[in-house]
Formats: C-alpha cells, structure tokens, sequence
C-alpha cells in the first residue's frame, strides 16, 4: 500500500477520552498505524494530554505529527451559551483552514480528512486546499421520531422542535453545502442521517460508524453466567437526558414487572432527567427495584457489565452509542430501539432492536417489554447473545473501523491515490 501524506481536522483530540475527543484521537493513531504520515490540526488545549500520551506509548509513532491551534484569548468568551459555542466553532473551522494553507504550502498533503466534530450541521473550509477532501463520519441527522416524544417535559420537547428547525435550515446553509458539494467522499453515521443530506451528495456518500473498540482479552467463560432463579439484572449507562428515552424505557420495565417477572435495575450516569426519573419510577412502583450510580472509571464500568443480563439503551436519536459498543465488548446483550447507531450495531445474534416506525408509544413500550422478558425466560439464549455481543465487538476493532477509510481498499485511501496519480500523470506529459 502507498503511503500517503493525510491532513486531519481534529477539533476535539484527546487521549483517554471518550466521545468526539476520542474519536479525534483515535483516527489520528489508527490512520498512522496504517503507515501513512498523518498530520492533526487540533485545538492548543489538547496539546497537554497529547504528549502526554505520546509519551506514555511504547512505541509512539513518528508519523503522527499536531499542529496545534486556537483562536486569541479574546475570542473565547464567545465559548460561553449555546451559541457562542456554534459562532467559536466556526470561526475556529476558518482560521484552522488558514493554518492548513500555510502548512500545505511546505508539507505538500495528499489529502485532508474532517474527523471531528462529526456533525451534518457543522462545515468545515478544509475543501479549499483543493486537495482530496473526505468529511466525516458525521451524523445528526437523525430525528426523535413525534409519537414517542409524549412523555418528554414541555422543555424536552421544546429543544427537540428547536433541534428540527436547525437540521432543517442548515441544509441550505451555503457553508455546509459547499462541504458537501466539494467532498471527494462523505461518510454518514447512520441511514438517517444519509437521508438527512441534500439528494445531489448522496452518490458520493456511504454509512459507516464512527466509533470503534479495543479487541477484548475477556472470554465468555468469564462473564458471570445467567441463573434463571435470578431477577433479570438490566443496566442503563449515559446521560440522563430527556432523548435517552428512558421515559420509555421505565415503562416497559413496569410492564415487566406486571408480568411477575422480577427485575432489578441499575442506573449509571448523571444528569438533568435525574429528578424526573425518580419521580417516575415511584410513581410505577419501581423504587425498590431501581439503584442510582454516579459516573465510575471506564475500567470498573467494564468489569460491571459482567453483572448484568442486559444493557437497555432505548435512546431516541444516538448518532453512535459508544456505551452499545462498549458493552457489547464486556458480553453484555444489547436491548434497543430502532433508531440511530445503535440499530446499526445491534443485531440478533448479540440482542433485541424494536422496531419503532409507525407505532404509538404503548406498543413500543409493550414491544420493550417483550424483549426484556424473553430474556429472563430463556437463560440460553442470553448465555448465546453473551457470545454474539462479543463476536459482533471484534467486526468494531478501531483497525478495521479506519482501514475502511484509510486501508488499501478504503474510499478515502482510493480517492487520494487516484489523485496522486493523475497528478504525477500531468507531470510526465
């Protein structure tokens, strides 16, 4: 395989994170593993935790290069609202861009990749160096679907009409068409968010997540086995935000429970739905069955999934789901929704996907419901989707997620070689 000279726009990188941040890093380290020169443009305040943890790798790679960038320290306080984060984010995109240009001019990429953020809303200038220009992947463009919005708090709703109305106006934002006018390849998280793209980019477009996984050590002998005489132990990790769908999720365990069947519930996160969640649960009589845990380390996290039968995760507009992966890793089954990355992942051999199109909120929780409880009647059939979790986690290592980019028979490795050539082509004629 060629190598090739490949320019990152990394405004989130950080090591030892998660989300966007972990993305960023984690394209950069993988796409040099590959054995091509890669270059990071990213923001100044990384800089600390990525030496850092170049410092800490054995054999740190001496074809991972940072430039590093941030606008004046006049500009951040811009940063403070909602909104200020959106203007400091694109003026960030711009003098990035101009940074590029200048390094281009010494270093000569062969192409430029948009890693981060990773949203369809959000433009980005790099197209400009008017080399090979792959974007992505990016998603949200998918929708919380209207009927399983009832349950939300008048605020819930209210952002999520607020989050329609912004998916819908930058489709004609002359930035972000232009980034996707001027992509040699675009890569979309989910299928909703493929349809969210206007019609004339989609022929150069295809979905891929974004996230990946280490390959796990664990084997299944190790997971703690399934005991029918048990209650079925199901988690619920993330935020708790109003589109996590836990409004949902709550019901469907009470229904569970109206069934005779015992279960027991374990809730790990923080966040604003907090209050309203307990509320609910003892308003279905959950209390006795439900525990409430802060944020752990992401090693104790991994070690808790082997106590659990299930992860349900009935978010309504996840664009990935880095804890459905996660999970899967640990041998844990996935119960979810038909919705976002989470569908993408899950299948039947390492879990249950409800389907939600065309259907009311009750028959969604009734459909949960039903999931839940052919677990806790069949304790081979966990056992069975404890093997397939981990099975499906190996088709997510991060080598295999960016070699269908960057790999010898990836789109983005393709474009820029078919570039290389025609450029060395022009100059021999």
């Amino acid at each position: 395989m060629q190598t090739l000279k490949v320019l990152m726009s990394a405004y989130a990188c950080e090591p030892d994170k998660g989300s966007e941040p972990g993305v960023g890093w984690r394209w950069a380290l993988e796409t040099a593993a590959l054995g091509h020169e890669v270059w990071v443009i990213t923001r100044a305040n990384n800089r600390p935790g990525i030496e850092k943890a170049l410092r800490g790798l054995t054999h740190a790679p001496r074809n991972l290069n940072f430039i590093y960038y941030d606008l004046p320290a006049w500009a951040r306080w811009w940063k403070k609202g909602p909104f200020g984060v959106h203007l400091y984010y694109l003026l960030w995109q711009w003098g990035a861009y101009l940074q590029a240009r200048k390094w281009h001019q010494t270093e000569n990429f062969d192409t430029v990749h948009h890693i981060t953020f990773g949203v369809v809303r959000h433009p980005s200038f790099m197209w400009r160096l008017g080399i090979p220009f792959v974007v992505g992947p990016v998603g949200g463009g998918e929708r919380a679907p209207m009927e399983l919005r009832k349950w939300m708090s008048l605020g819930g709703q209210a952002k999520e009409i607020l989050r329609d109305a912004m998916n819908w106006l930058a489709r004609f934002d002359p930035f972000v068409r232009q980034t996707y006018a001027r992509a040699s390849v675009i890569l979309l998280k989910t299928p909703q968010s493929m349809a969210w793209l206007p019609a004339p980019y989609r022929v150069k477009a295809r979905c891929q997540l974004e996230i990946g996984v280490e390959r796990q050590v664990e084997d299944a002998q190790r997971v703690v086995p399934f005991k029918s005489h048990q209650a079925l132990h199901i988690l619920y990790v993330g935020r708790f935000l109003h589109w996590k769908g836990m409004d949902i999720g709550l019901r469907a365990i009470a229904e569970v429970t109206r069934r005779g069947i015992p279960v027991r519930l374990t809730m790990i996160g923080q966040g604003p739905e907090r209050q309203r969640w307990q509320i609910l649960t003892a308003h279905l009589k959950l209390a006795y069955c439900v525990t409430w845990v802060p944020w752990m380390p992401q090693h104790e996290l991994m070690q808790a999934y082997r106590n659990f039968d299930a992860l349900l995760f009935p978010s309504l507009h996840d664009s990935s789901g880095n804890v459905v992966l996660e999970s899967m890793a640990g041998g844990l089954p996935v119960v979810c929704l038909g919705l976002g990355g989470p569908a993408e992942m899950v299948d039947g051999q390492c879990g249950r996907v409800v389907p939600v199109k065309d259907k009311s909120s009750e028959e969604v929780v009734h459909e949960l419901a039903d999931a839940l409880a052919e677990l806790a009647a069949n304790p081979t059939l966990v056992r069975e989707l404890r093997d397939g979790a981990l099975a499906r986690s190996y088709e997510y290592s991060w080598r295999r997620v960016v070699s269908g980019v960057w790999g010898e028979q990836g789109d983005g490795y393709r474009a820029a070689i078919q570039n290389v050539q025609e450029e060395i082509a022009y100059a021999s004629a």
